[in-house]
């Protein structure tokens, strides 16, 4: 029978749902962070991202941080594999990166499991269970661990693909970028730009980078301006 954590967030509703989902799956695993990213890769165009996450606010810098996840070797892994990577310390300090580990250990970052779904038409699904904590010296603890991993991402992948949009949305001729359309839609929540960088898993400078883009494109004064008109426009709902 699939463990409960798999069925729920097949089942998810909302991404909000979802998000629940995933914290409560790395918690029951043992592991206090976890990373779930959508990319969407655009011909000609950067790789829309949508990350669902429970990292620490202060981390935000260094995660948002393109360059850096070029360097990291857990990402670039997973970028060019589908075989899962259990990692820690030595996985950085081997390859010349235990900077990279050094900082982000104190976050929750020091050893994982992480794997990659790459999937048709551009579309790859990220996933990484982390802790402090030392993964267990007992490898058959750990290939356990590895296959729920393995499994459970099957399932959150499932249904990131059915809740989370990406697609360009058109207006006027203008195109708003998916991650513009969330900061827009987080916004008529009321969300703070901080709220919204905590959502999306960005930083606050960031969220609001791509508020004003939008409300740019769309010839608006203000994100509240940019707002309504996105509701009008049957943009955001």
């Amino acid at each position: 029978m699939l463990r409960q954590e798999y069925l729920s967030v097949l089942e998810a509703r909302t991404v909000e749902d979802l998000r629940s989902g995933i914290e409560r799956f790395s918690t029951s695993l043992g592991f206090d962070r976890v990373v779930a990213t959508m990319v969407f890769d655009r011909p000609a165009t950067e790789p829309e991202f949508v990350s669902l996450n429970n990292i620490p606010a202060a981390y935000f810098a260094y995660f948002d941080d393109a360059a850096r996840a070029t360097r990291d070797p857990v990402a670039q892994h997973c970028k060019r594999s589908a075989v899962p990577i259990v990692w820690s310390q030595e996985t950085y300090t081997q390859v010349d990166l235990g900077d990279l580990w050094e900082e982000q250990a104190p976050f929750g970052f020091a050893n994982g499991i992480g794997l990659a779904l790459h999937m048709p038409h551009g579309r790859h699904f990220m996933f990484g269970v982390n802790r402090a904590l030392a993964l267990p010296l007992d490898t058959q603890e750990v290939t356990r661990a590895v296959a729920e991993v393995q499994l459970f991402a099957v399932h959150a992948c499932e249904a990131a693909a059915r809740l989370i949009r990406v697609e360009r949305v058109h207006s006027d001729g203008v195109p708003l970028t998916a991650r513009e359309v969330e900061c827009l839609r987080w916004t008529m929540e009321g969300k703070t730009a901080w709220e919204v960088g905590r959502i999306l898993g960005i930083t606050e400078r960031t969220a609001v980078f791509h508020v004003n883009s939008a409300a740019h494109k769309l010839d608006c004064a203000s994100k509240h301006q940019a707002v309504i008109k996105a509701m009008r426009l049957g943009l955001i709902h």
